[in-house]
């Protein structure tokens, strides 16, 4: 944090740079791009889906679960990518590692849009 940047002036910088990580994501990573696509379409759905306010927070929240997953992975990424382009089995580890949470992300997704789904309509 920059001196003097206290407050609420912290509070506008930070904005300003999460929506600086959100448009570069969104230029830079397909797969954010691809997600977020699916939640702008999922989103409306789960509150035709959802029964109860807790339904409608489950199908939801794990649309945001997903996006800041991807976030975090190509955040990793980015730094992996940035120390150098040779293979190192850590920066392979770490882009794995990163890959494997969002894979778990888009898993959970999966589970509670079935369960939910299959509650409504069976």
């Amino acid at each position: 944090m920059k001196p003097g940047h206290t407050g609420f002036k912290h509070l506008i910088h930070s904005t300003g740079y999460s929506i600086k990580g959100l448009k570069a994501a969104f230029q830079h990573e397909a797969a954010f791009r691809q997600e977020l696509v699916l939640c702008l379409i999922l989103i409306p759905t789960a509150l035709w889906l959802g029964q109860t306010a807790i339904e409608r927070l489950l199908l939801i929240g794990c649309c945001f679960l997903v996006l800041i997953t991807e976030l975090m992975n190509s955040a990793v990424e980015a730094v992996v990518d940035r120390i150098g382009p040779e293979f190192h089995e850590l920066s392979g580890r770490a882009k794995d590692i990163g890959s494997a949470a969002v894979f778990i992300a888009l898993a959970l997704a999966g589970i509670t849009w079935i369960t939910l789904a299959y509650s409504r309509f069976f």
